[in-house]
């Protein structure tokens, strides 16, 4: 895949390129006051929502195109460069109309080969930064399916956005990272600039700082971080928004490895795959509770006992066995199995006192 630099005139050539600024944009008066107070800290692409995919209807789905001349007056008064998503081809043609500068494919859009083609046929001709976010499932097939449609067609300037992933389950994080996947993608396009948006992947504003970190230790190009001048009073994903004194916090804190890492850097990246695997493990814990409360209504339902010696031996014995063959001591899977055992019996408890 043939690309060239994403960096426009004036954007520093070292990491994290930062694209920052609200969800959506709502007001003009919100958009502006947030835009000054961004470019004060020294950001140079300016980011919102023009329009805005709602997973359910009676949401707020953005101002649409009355929204983009308070772009236009950012880009005049602050000198940042504009950016917004597109998820039609009308938002393309009406983003380019208005002097968009850089444009990106949400992740609902990336998962319909036939909405990224219209865009793509849309952009044919023009010289434009096109970032691409992952798609709402795990399928770096598709993801890159995406990223093909839109070279295709001719733009060369192209780049990618992990997210993360969308999940059922109750979890630490809104989208599951899954950093094995924007890491393979790199494995697969080496040339492909990678950009983190940690605040679609923690769902909360305290994460931000910690999944930056962790994507600039994986060596992302850049972030996308979400920032409004009043977070609290925000029209859309309040709880995932900084205001641009803490967004300023945030990157003056981050670590920027380069080239070899010390002993005690090394240390550090074990360390936080380390927190990874463990916040995985709570998700997976957090699934089988599930799974184990369901069983438990089902017992309850044909009044069966909630300890069923026969199977608790079983996934004893089994386990254990499996342990060994992964290099861990049977004992000590016994132990481990033991534990969730005892908390999936008082869970199932609880549901067959419930009402009795």
């Amino acid at each position: 895949m043939e690309l060239e630099s994403i960096l426009l005139p004036g954007i520093p050539a070292k990491r994290p390129m930062v694209i920052a600024g609200p969800c959506s944009a709502e007001t003009e008066e919100q958009v502006l006051s947030t835009a000054h107070s961004i470019a004060a800290k020294g950001i140079k692409i300016f980011r919102a929502g023009i329009w805005k995919p709602r997973t359910k209807p009676g949401g707020f789905e953005g101002v649409g195109v009355v929204g983009l001349p308070w772009l236009k007056r950012v880009k005049e008064e602050t000198g940042m460069y504009i950016s917004t998503e597109v998820a039609t081809a009308k938002h393309a043609y009406e983003a380019l109309k208005a002097g968009v500068d850089i444009l990106w494919i949400g992740a609902r859009t990336t998962a319909n080969p036939f909405a990224v083609q219209e865009i793509a046929d849309a952009l044919k001709g023009v010289d434009i930064p096109v970032l691409v976010k992952n798609p709402v499932n795990p399928d770096l097939e598709l993801w890159i399916g995406a990223l093909e449609r839109i070279h295709n067609a001719g733009i060369k300037k192209l780049g990618a956005i992990h997210r993360g992933f969308s999940s059922y389950e109750k979890k630490i994080y809104r989208n599951i990272p899954q950093w094995h996947i924007p890491i393979e993608l790199r494995r697969r396009i080496p040339e492909l600039p990678i950009l983190c948006d940690p605040s679609h992947i923690g769902g909360k504003r305290e994460l931000i700082a910690p999944i930056s970190q962790q994507a600039m230790d994986l060596n992302f190009n850049g972030l996308v971080i979400e920032s409004h001048y009043n977070p609290e009073c925000a029209w859309s994903d309040a709880a995932q928004q900084v205001t641009p004194d803490v967004l300023d916090y945030i990157l003056n804190l981050l670590v920027i490895r380069e080239g070899v890492q010390q002993t005690t850097e090394n240390l550090n990246m074990l360390r936080k795959q380390i927190d990874e695997c463990d916040n995985d493990l709570l998700e997976v814990l957090s699934k089988r509770m599930r799974i184990a409360r369901e069983i438990g209504t089902y017992k309850k339902e044909h009044n069966m006992t909630v300890l069923q010696a026969s199977r608790y031996n079983e996934i004893l014995n089994k386990r254990g066995e499996q342990g060994e063959t992964c290099a861990m001591s049977a004992s000590f899977i016994k132990d481990v199995f033991e534990s969730i055992h005892e908390e999936s019996v008082r869970q199932q408890m609880e549901i067959l006192n419930k009402h009795n």
